[in-house]
């Protein structure tokens, strides 16, 4: 391999000639050989946003010169857009503060704006990392302000419409199965009847309940720490830079971002954070009782509830010809374990600061931006390749409807609890029907069990 010497303030370190990266990005990859997850793309594409951000301001408050302003804006919008992902190698598992991956955008954008100004890479370039690129800025309000906009850009863009989506389908299904009756069950046990719309309705309203609980977060999670540069008091940076910066990060990016009112807290802790993944965490339960009321509605085909049918989007066995398994719910319920999983991971992380810092940061990038991205996705293919698909099985349900000892409720008023209760133990007892232990104990004519036992007149209040 070909290598290029470059010397930061720690001396000289070789690095490979084809890679735009510098002398800090090579001792971070050489000394943290640690797993292979690597920093997010987006967070490394929102730093990139920051950069071009930063360049415009300096250029406009005549901190950098407007040809070197301009440089590196345009280099820090290829590397925001994705055109240069090859060259951030850097893993999460990092320092604390991601000043590694911070320094890694910074060589990138520097040796490209180099080029764009007629100098070279590495030692021969013309455009400097911190003094130019992280000029006005530090890793330790950078980092967060890329971690903010990275999370916000997903939550607003791909979770919540994902939501909205699934629970639209959801309630399409409760106006649809409006009509449809089943059988209840509390505790896995029989019960009294209920529409299959009104289940489906439930569902609906978790999925849209949740979702609303994850956009409430948005505010505080929109909020920058840029402009409080190492500590949060802002030294280094210029008067109005905080505040230039956020209005044009927010035109950048098109979110609705506001100052920090505090950059101590914001860089100091990510409650935030903690917060947007603890809203996830509820539409992951949401999400796993949902797959769960699928899975086992539709159980079977022959030998389990077997009341809904589920899409066969493909073979479910190796050996069993013609098995097809719940395959979405069971992708949506690994998910939902995940995400558990991540909340724990950022809870813990969040508790992780210490004094000015949060020495955690990008664990709780890499595990937020992944429950949301599991999730939009998750949802949406739940809800393409499951909802759409599903439907009633309509023997199934009437059978168990017909044979549920549950209706013998509608008795109770006429019979009382305990006589009530004598029918439903002698037709479980005998294997019959409530109907056929009525007339065996001799309790009604046909024509008042007929007139008293309807699962149709046993689905509201007064009925």
């Amino acid at each position: 391999m070909t290598t290029r010497t470059e010397t930061d303030s720690m001396g000289a370190v070789e690095v490979p000639a084809d890679r735009l990266w510098g002398a800090q990005t090579q001792r971070s990859h050489d000394n943290f050989a640690i797993g292979g997850e690597r920093m997010p793309r987006e967070v490394v594409h929102a730093i990139a946003r920051v950069k071009q951000a930063g360049a415009e301001v300096n250029g406009e408050f005549g901190g950098l010169a407007p040809e070197v302003a301009q440089a590196i804006a345009a280099a820090a919008a290829e590397v925001a857009d994705g055109r240069w992902d090859d060259h951030f190698p850097l893993v999460v598992w990092q320092t604390g503060s991601g000043t590694q991956s911070n320094m890694n955008v910074n060589e990138v954008i520097a040796n490209l704006a180099s080029e764009r100004l007629g100098g070279g890479r590495g030692q021969a370039r013309t455009v400097h990392p911190n003094d130019d690129v992280n000029r006005g800025q530090s890793s330790n309000d950078v980092v967060p302000t890329a971690m903010a906009i990275a999370a916000a850009t997903l939550v607003e863009r791909r979770l919540i419409p994902a939501g909205r989506a699934l629970a639209a389908a959801l309630a399409a299904k409760a106006t649809a199965w409006r009509e449809v009756v089943i059988i209840g069950r509390t505790h896995l046990m029989d019960a009294t009847p209920l529409r299959l719309g009104d289940q489906a309705a439930a569902w609906a309203r978790q999925i849209e309940a949740a979702v609303d609980g994850v956009a409430a977060t948005l505010p505080r999670l929109r909020e920058l720490a840029i402009g409080g540069t190492a500590v949060g008091t802002g030294l280094g940076a210029p008067v109005g830079f905080a505040d230039a910066m956020v209005a044009r990060l927010a035109a950048l990016t098109g979110l609705a971002l506001t100052a920090a009112p505090s950059k101590f807290e914001a860089m100091s802790a990510h409650d935030a954070a903690v917060a947007t993944s603890g809203a996830l965490r509820t539409l992951a339960v949401a999400l796993t009782k949902i797959t769960s009321d699928i899975r086992l509605y539709g159980s079977g085909p022959r030998a389990g509830l077997g009341e809904l049918t589920l899409p066969a989007n493909e073979p479910g066995s190796s050996i069993m010809p013609g098995k097809v398994n719940p395959t979405q719910v069971e992708a949506m319920q690994m998910i939902a374990a995940r995400v558990l999983g991540n909340d724990v991971t950022i809870g813990v992380a969040g508790a992780g600061g210490q004094l000015q810092l949060n020495a955690c940061k990008p664990v709780i990038a890499d595990a937020l931006l992944q429950s949301l991205r599991l999730l939009a996705d998750g949802m949406d293919s739940l809800r393409v390749h499951c909802v759409d698909g599903l439907a009633p099985a309509s023997d199934a349900i009437a059978d168990h409807l017909e044979r549920s000892l549950m209706l013998v409720t509608a008795l109770a008023p006429r019979l009382g609890y305990d006589v009530a209760a004598r029918v439903a133990h002698h037709a479980l007892a005998e294997g019959t029907t409530l109907r056929e232990a009525v007339l065996a104990l001799g309790l009604l004519p046909a024509d008042e069990f007929d007139r008293l036992v309807r699962p149709e007149n046993m689905l509201g209040p007064g009925r």
